[in-house]
């Protein structure tokens, strides 16, 4: 049975891509693209790459008729918007897979602490299931309400988990350094994000404060039995795609590379999407620009005592649409890999 899909927000970066993959999804019938700046508009004049792949005209969101004509909705919105919908979402008896913050948290006041708004839906958050499906599969099954992770999050915790699962390093060490290219900050115009601004630089920002540090630290937390706290710092790289998260913690044991290697190999070998790599090579973000993949590469600085551990993965694709388009098959019971299976674009 063909599955009918509605973006909420398809005119952002986000949302586009989720058209993209969609497209070639052989179970899917895309049936509305909703906007707030391109109403009235072809989906292929605003994104000109999706001519003869895009029929679909952008129209304003009326979330009743939505909802009626839709199996599956992804909310592509700016966090603090989403509350509504799934509210909708809610009445209706349809699946929602939200790309923003809104219900990523378990405790509104920690959402509300760092994203300065108010939380219009708690009585949804103990239904809304976090989706990175490498650590929370089973219950994204069973979920009507997905959050999709952050995409800094989703390259931390990919990183951490086997270390923490088996309790090898000292949790209160973990450093994650991380670099994004410049279209985890949207579509819209901002200083930050002009070329002038970006090109032949790299920065530090939102140093010590950025939004997902609790996100990070509440799955972390969840996956080792006790509370984390990490030190997170992002950076803006002069590039369009992508994110390389290097992540330090003290070694609590005397285990080597090959051996954590292995560990790693074992705890993802039924993961498609995560790449563990050989020794001696170590991710770079154009391997898996385009990819739905995230890639691992580790090793160990014996004289420090410390592990090392490098993902990459496309912000936009794996840290975002591709994850949810994941999520949209686990809940649907689909083979996770549908319309995701592929190798990127290189060079």
């Amino acid at each position: 049975m063909t599955i009918k899909v509605s973006i909420i927000g398809a005119t952002g970066y986000t949302g586009s891509e989720l058209v993209r993959i969609l497209y070639r999804h052989p179970e899917v019938e895309l049936v509305a693209l909703t906007t707030r700046s391109y109403i009235g508009m072809p989906m292929s004049e605003v994104y000109p790459h999706l001519f003869k792949y895009s029929h679909l005209t952008c129209e304003e969101a009326d979330l009743a008729k939505i909802f009626d004509v839709s199996d599956v909705v992804f909310v592509a919105l700016p966090h603090g918007h989403a509350m509504p919908v799934a509210h909708e979402a809610a009445r209706s008896g349809k699946k929602l897979i939200d790309l923003g913050a809104d219900f990523r948290f378990t405790d509104f006041q920690v959402y509300e602490s760092w994203y300065k708004v108010e939380h219009k839906a708690k009585d949804l958050l103990p239904q809304a299931v976090y989706g990175l499906p490498e650590v929370n599969r089973e219950k994204i099954k069973e979920a009507w309400l997905v959050a999709n992770p952050g995409c800094y999050p989703t390259s931390a915790i990919l990183a951490l988990a086997p270390l923490l699962k088996q309790k090898l390093i000292d949790t209160g060490s973990i450093v994650v350094d991380s670099k994004s290219g410049v279209s985890g900050a949207g579509r819209g115009l901002s200083l930050g994000s002009h070329y002038c601004e970006v090109n032949e630089n790299f920065k530090a920002y939102n140093v010590a404060a950025h939004r997902h540090t609790p996100e990070i630290e509440q799955i972390l937390s969840r996956i080792v039995g006790e509370q984390i706290t990490v030190t997170f710092t992002p950076h803006l790289l002069p590039v369009t795609r992508g994110i390389l998260s290097t992540v330090y913690a003290r070694l609590s044991s005397g285990a080597g590379a090959e051996q954590l290697r292995q560990l790693y190999r074992e705890y993802y070998k039924d993961e498609f999407f995560v790449r563990v790599l050989p020794d001696g090579t170590l991710p770079q973000t154009k391997w898996v620009a385009g990819t739905n993949h995230c890639d691992i590469g580790l090793t160990v600085d014996a004289r420090t005592g410390r592990v090392i551990v490098i993902t990459a993965i496309d912000n936009v694709v794996k840290g975002a649409s591709g994850q949810a388009v994941q999520n949209m098959n686990i809940i649907c019971n689909l083979p996770e890999d549908t319309a995701l299976a592929g190798p990127g674009l290189y060079p």
